[in-house]
């Protein structure tokens, strides 16, 4: 479990880094004709969201998702008070983008909020993609999985789809890195636990959609940041290419808009499912932080094992 563990969090990383160059270009079109094919990290132009990132770095998403291993790498376990003061460093000289989920947070905590009321009401699938470092931390205790990644989602994202994203995409990671495999794990997942639930009615719209090409399907649910269309497409990608996790995030990639928030989800649940050989090797030796990565995965493990 350990080693599909680790390519769990690198595939998300790599996910949310071969996102950046096109993060946010909603035209497919555009996309193909600056790109081609985007199967390599490349840097953002100079008119992007992204301006100041190079190839190899993360979106802001990625960035707070550093944020967090680093906090649990520190503590030995997930502090929502000890995640919140370094997520409010992270912004207070960032040179990259603030989406309004981020601007939102800072103002609650400008106005007194703790990080359990600071959250704003964004939408955005962002908040629940962000969960692979508390996943690894908790992989073997379900309960405390996950109430990390409810309140972990909460602080920037305290609206209630989100929250029940982040709680879906932590049990069905849970379940593969035991064993199960993805698809399957969703179905009975979405017809058990959640069934009459949002999360539930997502799930099947993706999967009733698998005879739709990628860029058909997600043009069709959504290209944007909003979990309502942006969740529909994770499930629809981890279905399709349950077994080629290099495709899904491709062709997530091509397919335009919030990019890395569904690469990020894509990532985690694929990689905990194909292990590190599902990974291409180039991905993570172009990964400007991959190492700083394995380090605080190798922290955790040990503060865990007792080491």
């Amino acid at each position: 479990m350990k080693e599909r563990a680790e390519a769990m969090v690198m595939a998300s990383f790599a996910a949310d880094s071969l996102a950046l160059g096109a993060h946010w270009i909603y035209d497919v079109d555009e996309i193909e004709r600056r790109f081609g094919r985007v199967e390599t990290f490349l840097k953002p132009s100079p008119d992007s969201y992204h301006p100041a990132k190079e190839a190899g770095d993360f979106t802001h998403y990625g960035d707070q998702t550093m944020v967090l291993l680093e906090s649990i790498a520190e503590s030995g376990e997930f502090d929502l008070e000890d995640f919140s003061r370094r997520w409010r460093k992270l912004f207070s000289d960032y040179r990259g983008y603030f989406d309004h989920a981020t601007k939102g947070t800072l103002q609650g905590f400008e106005q007194g909020k703790g990080p359990s009321e600071s959250g704003s009401h964004s939408t955005d699938l962002a908040g629940a993609a962000r969960i692979a470092p508390i996943v690894y931390r908790y992989r073997e205790d379900l309960p405390s999985l996950i109430s990390a990644a409810r309140s972990q989602t909460a602080m920037t994202h305290n609206n209630a789809s989100v929250i029940q994203a982040a709680d879906f995409l932590a049990r069905v990671t849970h379940e593969i890195l035991a064993g199960s495999a993805p698809v399957q794990t969703m179905k009975t997942l979405a017809d058990g636990l959640f069934k009459g639930e949002p999360v539930a009615s997502a799930v099947n719209e993706g999967l009733e959609s698998l005879g739709l090409s990628p860029k058909d399907a997600i043009i069709e649910f959504g290209q944007s940041c909003s979990v309502k269309g942006a969740f529909p497409a994770v499930v629809y990608l981890i279905a399709r290419y349950e077994n080629d996790l290099k495709e899904a995030l491709v062709q997530n990639t091509m397919a335009g808009g919030d990019s890395a928030a569904r690469g990020m989800a894509v990532g985690m649940v694929l990689g905990a499912y194909g292990g590190m050989e599902a990974i291409p090797g180039d991905w993570l030796d172009a990964m400007k932080a991959g190492r700083r990565i394995r380090d605080l995965l190798t922290r955790i493990e040990t503060s865990v094992r007792g080491n």
